[in-house]
């Protein structure tokens, strides 16, 4: 556990960095993107010429034997959850920095463009199980609590369960929400969670990742250990086929998270931890606006 100068020194740093880019970027991208998304009956009022025939409502209409249509206005405000992955695969990073530290600021930079529109943010801390829940409030201390929590959190557990997140998600927010998962997606076991929970929610992934989750260097005999089963082997980086097999793996996975993520509708993103990831966010929000 981080010291309480030092969280408050990280924290306030953070909030510093990502205040900035929400401000400067993210804010009007932001209500393009995902404001509207959430539709909620206002009245019913006479048929006119060019209405929408799907929002006629029968029974009114039935009644007075004349046409009246349900009328919608836009959700003023919503509830942004953060699926956030604190599973150890996380604590990983061969270049500027861990993808957990990544994650981090990501999720800062979500809250405080949520806040910015007046939206409730809520999060989920999960490994292969959920670790925490923090119900969506709004506010700055609220924000603050969520990044001294991810700062300075220590996971129970070491595994990656999405499925169970995204189970959890389902249950508890009952209302349609934005939700944002955060994970490098090392699971493939989410197929049916993820489409079930797209279904109810507005759902985007952002896969994070490192360069050197791709291949393995040569550099001969080494110990490696499974960051989240513990399990420890010796493999030769200098064997060709063994370097071979790895990316043969890796590529694999990450094809089949992208073909989930297409089969159900799911907007997403890739970001690395050596790459600035503001241009790759806003073509995202972006591409939800149009």
């Amino acid at each position: 556990m981080m010291e309480s100068k030092e969280l408050l020194k990280r924290v306030r740093k953070i909030e510093l960095r990502t205040r900035k880019i929400t401000q400067q970027i993210f804010s009007g991208q932001y209500h393009s993107a995902f404001k509207g998304r959430g539709m909620t009956f206002s009245e019913v009022r006479e048929y006119q010429y060019g209405d929408d025939i799907r929002n006629i409502d029968w029974n009114v209409t039935a009644r007075f034997n004349h046409p009246y249509i349900k009328v919608f206005e836009e959700e003023r405000e919503l509830t942004v959850m953060l699926l956030i992955d604190v599973s150890r695969s996380n604590q990983f990073g061969t270049r500027e920095r861990f993808k957990s530290d990544l994650i981090t600021e990501l999720s800062a930079v979500l809250a405080f463009s949520a806040i910015s529109n007046n939206d409730k943010v809520g999060v989920i801390f999960f490994s292969n199980k959920v670790e925490k829940f923090i119900p969506p409030k709004k506010g700055r201390t609220h924000i603050l609590r969520i990044i001294r929590e991810l700062v300075n959190y220590e996971p129970l557990e070491t595994e990656t369960n999405i499925s169970e997140a995204l189970r959890y998600l389902t249950n508890a927010i009952k209302k349609r929400c934005t939700t944002f998962l955060l994970s490098d997606f090392i699971d493939d076991q989410y197929e049916q969670a993820i489409r079930i929970a797209s279904n109810k929610h507005d759902l985007v992934a952002i896969q994070v990742l490192d360069a050197g989750d791709r291949t393995l260097p040569e550099v001969g005999l080494i110990l490696v250990r499974d960051p989240e089963t513990g399990a420890t082997h010796y493999l030769d980086t200098s064997d060709k086929k063994a370097r071979e097999s790895y990316h043969m793996w890796w590529q694999t996975q990450y094809q089949k998270s992208i073909e989930q993520f297409k089969k159900s509708g799911v907007d997403h993103v890739q970001l690395y931890t050596d790459k600035d990831y503001v241009q790759s966010l806003t073509a995202l929000f972006k591409r939800r606006g149009a």
